[in-house]
């Protein structure tokens, strides 16, 4: 058996940007473009994209839950899948420095599957109390989930653009698209 995941076209497009960002600021701003358009495509109101030791886009993943029914399928899980399949590796930090740039913090799941990945930051735009606020289940993890990474030697870096990454919740609230 093999499994496809469907995702839009114009993810394809963004995901041959091969200028690089002037800073994870710029980067997290193409970030939350990306949500505003996935949560007007069907798609969840989060993104994520992984960048290299240079602030070169390696991918961009959005959530496809809902559209793709795969509950697997969060920004943070496509964008690290579709990273590694580029570069040929499950382990990122076997071909360099790489970061996760996140429209919001983490969720359980998401947040479980950083260590493995390779990536050496997180840069996060809302918090997972802001998903919360409009009724997503970010599931259980620790209060101090940050600190858990970097004991791993992963840095974090959180609130980035913070009311920008709330105001594309709000607009995705306000559309009335499927929370879960």
């Amino acid at each position: 058996m093999h499994t496809t995941i469907p995702l839009p076209d114009w993810l394809e497009t963004l995901n041959r940007q091969s200028a690089p960002f002037a800073s994870t600021r710029d980067a997290m701003a193409f970030v939350l473009a990306a949500a505003s358009h996935n949560s007007g495509d069907g798609g969840g109101p989060f993104a994520a994209a992984v960048l290299d030791a240079n602030l070169n886009l390696v991918a961009v993943g959005v959530n496809r839950v809902v559209a793709a029914q795969g509950s697997i399928l969060h920004a943070e899980m496509v964008a690290l899948l579709l990273a590694q399949q580029r570069l040929g590796s499950h382990d990122l930090a076997s071909h360099g420095h790489f970061t996760l740039v996140t429209s919001c913090a983490p969720c359980a799941m998401c947040l479980g599957a950083i260590p493995f990945s390779g990536v050496q930051r997180v840069v996060c735009g809302a918090r997972g109390e802001d998903a919360e606020a409009i009724g997503f289940d970010e599931g259980d993890k620790p209060d101090s989930w940050a600190q858990k990474l970097i004991d791993r030697g992963i840095a974090v870096e959180l609130d980035v653009a913070r009311d920008s990454a709330v105001a594309v919740l709000a607009e995705y609230r306000e559309r009335g698209g499927v929370v879960y």
